[in-house]
């Protein structure tokens, strides 16, 4: 019965995204757009790994935090609240919602890389990069409806980009940390955005990458302890 009542709740969070075509823009065809681009000018097979980074987390960070508040805005969060509906489905359905969209990112990557002439990698190494990231973006979307559970939906948006983008930047996701500032090297490691960029870089070349899981590992507890923390504080 669970099951029926997630798919359910999948479905109507899948239309409430596709309504929303302005946020569907700035997850999906920016970084796409970003992508193509810089894998024109540089053209490095393992752009796809660090780009996909992205755009993974620009569509799993985004979409629950936002679509949490505005749930609360609309009072839909305080009807679900009553409801025979379980809490924790209505929220897992937030983030398996925003999983095709992610690996829609990821394909469409796949084939600006192939049209650009960057692609240069097995499909299995593609399917574990692609793997590797959809996982990995789970603590983000956690922290994300953490947000979502505290702030308004413009207030949302704005808090989440002003941790995404300079997270992106500053863990090498646009442009490789050898080419940037002294800082931004040191700083990196201490970003979970940069640990799951190494991550899916260890699928093309064979790296180790048990350090990087353990520090996703770690923050998705973490994350998961702030989100339901703030689900318990939260004004529905």
């Amino acid at each position: 019965m669970n099951v029926r009542v997630l798919g359910v709740e999948v479905l109507d969070e899948l239309r409430g995204i596709v309504r929303e075509p302005a946020a569907l823009f700035f997850a999906v065809v920016m970084p796409v757009g970003f992508f193509a681009l810089f894998s024109s000018l540089f053209g490095e097979p393992t752009m796809l790994a660090t780009f996909g980074t992205f755009g993974v987390l620009a569509v799993s960070l985004m979409s629950p935090g936002i679509g949490v508040a505005r749930d609360r805005e609309l009072g839909w969060s305080r009807a679900k609240r009553v409801s025979a509906v379980p809490v924790g489905i209505t929220l897992a359905a937030k983030v398996v919602a925003a999983l095709p969209y992610a690996v829609g990112v990821l394909l469409a990557m796949t084939v600006a890389a192939a049209l650009t002439g960057s692609l240069d990698a097995s499909a299995g190494v593609l399917l574990r990069v692609g793997g590797v990231l959809v996982l990995g973006a789970l603590p983000f979307a956690l922290l994300g409806m953490a947000v979502g559970f505290q702030a308004g939906t413009n207030a949302s948006s704005a808090i989440l980009n002003a941790i995404l983008l300079p997270s992106a930047v500053l863990s090498g996701l646009w442009m490789p940390l050898e080419i940037l500032p002294g800082f931004a090297a040191s700083l990196a490691p201490f970003l979970p955005t940069y640990h799951l960029a190494q991550l899916a870089l260890a699928q093309f070349d064979g790296g180790g990458g048990a350090g990087h899981a353990l520090v996703l590992a770690g923050m998705t507890a973490v994350t998961a302890a702030l989100a339901a923390v703030s689900y318990r504080h939260s004004r529905l």
